[in-house]
């Protein structure tokens, strides 16, 4: 699976791990119930709704999309504490490259999980990593009923507005 990623980003956001469909096409949060390209646009990310296939128009508004594990499952949960440790110091070792502003992790279970911080929430952690100051937002899946694409996108603007802060 790629990553969308330049030096320097805005924001990079991280996703858990990538899907069957989205192992199969090649974009990121491919799956049609996922609502990580909706709630980009929701919350004034990007000007219009883009689609997986046209993830690398990120790159020109600053923003790009890696994984914290590279191994592509039907479901998160089919990922092992040893994956997710091992991801955890790979995505650390690449915001260090490639500092971007913020890194955003799309998921609490995923962010406490490869971070060992298990008592984070969705919101601004107090880790950074180098320069780059960290977020986790919610799992967008369509699995995550906790939150509606309208709460998602309210945290994903809280997202934007710190980061616009702080260039």
């Amino acid at each position: 699976m790629p990553d969308v990623v330049a030096d320097g980003l805005h924001v990079l956001f991280c996703g858990i791990n990538p899907g069957l469909m989205t192992a199969a096409t090649g974009h990121h949060f491919a799956r049609p119930g996922n609502r990580f390209w909706p709630v980009l646009h929701l919350s004034g990310f990007t000007p219009r709704l883009l689609k997986p296939s046209e993830q690398g128009e990120l790159l020109s508004y600053g923003l790009g999309i890696t994984n914290v594990v590279a191994r592509a499952t039907a479901r998160a949960d089919e990922l092992t504490a040893e994956e997710y440790r091992q991801g955890g110091e790979l995505l650390a070792a690449k915001v260090q490259r490639l500092r971007p502003r913020r890194l955003a992790v799309v998921g609490v279970t995923a962010y406490r999980a490869a971070f060992g911080d298990r008592k984070a929430q969705v919101g601004p952690q107090e880790r950074s990593i180098g320069d780059s100051r960290v977020w986790v937002l919610p799992n967008p899946s369509g699995l995550n009923a906790h939150w509606t694409a309208a709460t998602m996108a309210e945290e994903f603007a809280r997202l934007r507005v710190a980061a616009e802060d702080d260039r």
